[in-house]
């Protein structure tokens, strides 16, 4: 496959757009059929190992079209893996405050062992990337089976609604002001993530820095570090500080790429790679600290639902086509205008930021926890 497909911009934003549409459609799938009728272990079981069958083919496909929809259908098994593998994780802890970050920390170091590996073994631009994914779901699928017991909670329930799969009980928090400034703030800034998300590696390797995936990971290190942090600053800075500081994040990681090379300004690639643990974590982990607070424990997963669908759902499904149309835009004979592709999405979040300054107003004690 790597060496058969041709992908331009906006193919390459198409097949990321497949995580969007499926991050759309999971929660319908988890919350009104494998919430009443399967245990979460085995189903996920299931999800992962016709994942890894669909990765095998992926390496045989020369079709464009063709393998966006094999992306698309890939996401739509793999999307729902989340949220029952936090189900099989949260039904075991008897402090998940306190015990799940602890484990959700092994899903960082896994992206970055992933990284390393395909960066070290020399696949990162060959179809061996796939091979490696379906290795990895196909055991992933068959360590789910050992996994602690964890039956269907809503087998006795009434059967749930599209709109409460959805998460549409929580649309009482846009009656609050400060919140609904927060949650379109949150899928525009998406927008400026997908760019990140979809072409930081075309980038990296077509400027020719050496094991590109590897260095990559400096985002998931530094990831792993600022998010311990979070607890300390929430309680201390207050919500809005915290969020300016996720999206002024943002755009210094953009000036960062689209003026950074791999001469004298090395560093500013180094930079926007490691600003990724303030961009992703004072944004989106605050944002979902915020939605708790807001929501309270009524309404909390329904909120939590809602805030996921539409900033991974509705704000990366148009940032991800975006993005795309916007690279094919700035491509030249040979390579691309990066200088010009990455200062699209710093003058999107310089307009996010303008944005938030002026209209976000949280009273203290939502600010700042007691």
């Amino acid at each position: 496959m790597g060496e058969h497909l041709h992908s331009s911009g906006l193919q390459i934003g198409a097949a990321y757009s497949a995580l969007a549409i499926a991050t759309m459609i999971s929660p319908f799938f988890v919350g009104m059929v494998a919430d009443r009728f399967f245990a979460a272990q085995r189903i996920m079981g299931v999800l992962h190992l016709i994942g890894a069958g669909l990765l095998f083919y992926a390496t045989t496909i020369t079709d464009n079209t063709l393998f966006y929809w094999l992306v698309v259908l890939y996401s739509l098994l793999y999307m729902p893996t989340i949220a029952l593998s936090n189900s099989v994780a949260f039904s075991q802890m008897s402090d998940p405050g306190k015990q799940f970050p602890w484990i959700r920390v092994w899903g960082t170091i896994g992206w970055i062992v992933s990284g390393v590996l395909i960066s070290n073994l020399g696949i990162e631009k060959t179809n061996s990337t796939f091979i490696m994914a379906a290795i990895a779901s196909a055991a992933l699928g068959l360590y789910s089976f050992v996994l602690p017991n964890t039956p269907p909670k809503a087998k006795s329930a009434p059967a749930g609604s599209a709109s409460k799969a959805l998460g549409t009980e929580a649309f009482v928090l846009f009656k609050d002001k400060p919140y609904l400034i927060f949650f379109i703030a949150a899928i525009l800034v998406c927008i400026p993530l997908s760019f990140y998300y979809g072409f930081a590696n075309p980038f990296l390797n077509e400027i020719n820095v050496s094991n590109a995936a590897s260095k990559m990971t400096l985002g998931q290190v530094s990831e792993g570090l600022f998010i311990l942090s979070i607890p300390f600053l929430f309680n201390r800075i207050g919500v809005k500080n915290m969020l300016l500081m996720g999206i002024s994040a943002w755009v210094l990681r953009y000036i960062c790429l689209a003026y950074g090379n791999t001469g004298s300004n090395l560093w500013m690639i180094y930079a926007g790679i490691i600003l990724h643990g303030v961009c992703y974590d004072f944004f989106f982990v605050t944002g979902y600290m915020y939605t708790e607070k807001k929501a309270g424990e009524k309404i909390k997963s329904a909120a939590q639902g809602l805030f996921t669908f539409a900033t991974y759902g509705v704000g990366m499904f148009i940032g991800t086509w975006f993005s795309g149309i916007i690279v094919d835009k700035y491509k030249l004979a040979e390579g691309h205008n990066w200088n010009g592709i990455w200062l699209v999405p710093a003058y999107i979040a310089i307009g996010v930021l303008v944005y938030f300054i002026l209209f976000f107003r949280e009273k203290r004690q939502i600010q700042q926890a007691s």
